[in-house]
């Protein structure tokens, strides 16, 4: 059974074009090359640093592959419909390749800080870290958090100092930067004695030599060989114990439709074979199930490749365990108590997730998914893959179920795929998560962030007025080349609506970017972080005659010829305060004669929004409706005259949410 098994994967893979990591990578019938040594290393960097980039650079480098190194594609790695669009990584990956016969494992982390929770599952996996830096950027937010985390597991770092190709590279002053800020996190001697690259994804070269070395003239035709070389010497091989038991922890996991759920992790003791027993345990010990290894798999650059067997040290992929789950232990029988799986910073951002009850639910053409028996199944699954995700029952409301994450990114795009896949929701505005302090005092402590700013010279004032008003802390300001940089510390709520007026403000030219720091204690009331909201009084289709009437009372989120509903957010008011309009009112028809300059109207084109901007720009007394095809801003209550009445009782001390 287990060889027929075997036999159809072969053909499985026979028949599949090579395929990009990711959920639905396919399973190849490549054979796996010989190595005679393994190395496991990832790469962590801030985002918009070149790791992808480096990694398709080192892929193209590979033995294995060969001519077919030339038909890969531009960040390869991110095979993510959301991330090839986006521009980011948001899930890790594993891939392999093969250097001086020695195997490499390298895993590729998402450089955003609300997918924090990835680097931080993968770090167990491996022996050393690749630590990515931009020459001219320097140390930002991101980088010091996964900074923080290697130091944390006695990981010694490999900085490459990527884009150095750059006239503005600023090579001995982000040396510093990195050194001063491994300091502060108290590394030790050894981790401090870093190595140091210089390199270019981009053109696909990399020195150990700097600027001032006269090998820095023929660098171009380098290539990545002598990172490889600094690697295979500077990484350690995993340490060996081929005697005890099987184990190994699961870090991530997938699904095939033939073999079912794929479980990937490091083996951290002992051999596996296909058709070996396997258990599954909890972190309490408790067994979740008892099966056969049916296949085992190993990656080889952007292909998962069968083996017959594998070993410590190895990163594999574990198929024919159905229930097993991230966190859990996978071991031989024999073991009995499950590995310690590695701890995952808490979430700092909640949302409620509900049934879309607006007068429009169920009329969208590609909308499947609408009841909240769906929607719960849904956030389940996506918490069993993905560890930063958890929830719990919502309290208001019991079709509604409350998720944690860990930003608003990360929650949006988890709203992005459940839409992409017919579902129809309704959100609330997200809330921060509070703890009481462990120290017994019974303090309330809240999630602070680093804030990291650049921008002209210009607009720095106003950036500053309006991030102190919100609590915020400033570290530091610098300015150089006609550009301020500013470290603010501000609370995490604090920074919710923020963005989308930011970049309105630095007319699209500043850069912002947001790292967990720490708990602190409830900083009090943050001042309101927008104007009112423009509300439709009437359902039915927009004209452009009532819109250029409201067109002067704020800006408009809707465009005409839209259909809307009594109660839906049309816009955002000059006011502090929300005002009732009708955009469906038409002009009336008259026997008089009138000029055609009268009846062109022309309209400002409406402000759009991407979908975790509009997550951070609700307020409490609002919805965002997500459906497949559109999203709406709406009033929980529809009505004029119970919003008043909630809006009394919310004034006593009755939130929405």
């Amino acid at each position: 059974h287990t060889m027929a098994r075997v036999s159809a994967l072969a053909r499985l893979g026979a028949l599949a074009a090579p395929a990009r990591w990711g959920l639905g990578r396919a399973l190849s019938s490549a054979v796996a090359f010989e190595a005679t040594g393994t190395r496991n290393v990832a790469i962590v960097a801030h985002v918009d640093h070149g790791k992808t980039t480096l990694v398709d650079r080192l892929l193209r480098n590979c033995e294995h592959l060969g001519s077919g190194a030339d038909g890969l594609d531009e960040r390869a790695m991110d095979s993510n419909a959301q991330e090839r669009e986006r521009g980011i990584t948001i899930m890790s990956k594993v891939t392999s390749i093969i250097w001086r016969g020695v195997r490499v494992n390298i895993v590729d982390t998402p450089g955003h800080a609300d997918f924090g929770a990835e680097v931080e599952r993968v770090l167990g996996m491996v022996d050393s870290v690749v630590l990515l830096v931009d020459a001219t950027e320097g140390v930002m937010a991101q980088t010091k958090f996964v900074l923080r985390k290697a130091i944390g597991r006695g990981l010694r770092p490999l900085v490459v100092l990527n884009k150095s190709d750059r006239d503005s590279a600023r090579h001995d002053e982000v040396t510093n930067e990195i050194f001063d800020v491994m300091v502060s996190m108290g590394a030790n001697d050894e981790q401090l004695d870093f190595p140091i690259m210089y390199a270019s994804g981009k053109q696909g070269w990399a020195l150990d030599t700097g600027p001032d070395d006269p090998a820095w003239a023929a660098r171009e035709s380098a290539g990545m060989a002598p990172l490889l070389d600094r690697l295979l010497a500077h990484c350690p091989p995993p340490a060996a114990d081929y005697t005890s038991p099987f184990a190994m922890v699961v870090t991530m996991m997938a699904h095939d439709a033939f073999v079912g759920r794929l479980l990937t992790g490091r083996v951290v003791q002992g051999t596996l074979r296909v058709n070996d027993s396997l258990v599954a345990l909890a972190a309490d010990g408790s067994q979740v199930e008892a099966a056969r290894a049916t296949a085992l798999f190993i990656a080889q650059a952007l292909q998962r490749v069968a083996t017959p067997v594998v070993q410590a040290g190895d990163i594999v992929t574990v198929a024919g365990l159905g229930l097993a789950t991230v966190g859990q232990t996978v071991c031989a029988p024999e073991l009995g108590k499950p590995l310690l799986a590695p701890q995952i910073d808490p979430p700092t951002v909640s949302m409620t997730i509900l049934p879309n009850s607006g007068p429009l639910s169920g009329k969208d053409p590609k909308g499947k998914h609408l009841t909240s028996q769906k929607i719960k199944s849904r956030i389940y699954a996506e918490a069993l893959s993905n560890v930063s995700v958890s929830h719990k029952p919502c309290k208001t409301d019991s079709d509604g179920i409350d998720v944690y994450g860990r930003g608003a990114m990360q929650l949006g795009v988890l709203v992005e795929n459940m839409r992409r896949e017919g579902f129809e929701v309704c959100i609330s505005p997200p809330r921060v998560v509070t703890m009481e302090d462990p120290d017994g005092s019974g303090k309330r402590l809240e999630p602070f962030e680093d804030v990291w700013i650049e921008v002209d010279d210009d607009h720095s004032g106003g950036v500053i007025d309006k991030l102190t008003a919100r609590k915020g802390e400033i570290q530091s300001i610098n300015s150089a080349l006609g550009r301020t940089m500013i470290s603010i510390v501000a609370p995490a709520r604090s920074m919710f609506g923020f963005r989308s007026g930011f970049f309105s403000d630095t007319r699209g030219t500043g850069v912002l970017t947001t790292s967990f720091r720490e708990w602190r204690p409830w900083a009090g009331l943050v001042t309101a972080q927008r104007k009112g909201a423009l509300i439709s009084t009437a359902s039915g289709t927009t004209s452009s005659y009532a819109l250029a009437g409201i067109e002067p009372r704020g800006v408009l989120f809707i465009g005409t010829g839209e259909e809307v509903y009594t109660g839906q957010i049309l816009g955002e008011a000059n006011t502090e305060n929300d005002i009732e309009v009708n955009p469906c009112k038409r002009k009336e028809l008259t026997n008089f004669r009138t000029t055609a300059s009268e009846e062109m109207v022309r309209l400002v084109p409406p402000k759009t929004f991407a979908l975790e901007e509009l997550i951070a720009y609700v307020e409490s007394d609002e919805l965002l409706e997500v459906t497949p095809t559109l999203v709406r801003l709406r009033k929980v209550e529809l009505d004029s005259k119970k919003r008043t009445s909630s809006a009394k009782k919310k004034d006593k001390g009755g939130p929405y949410w």
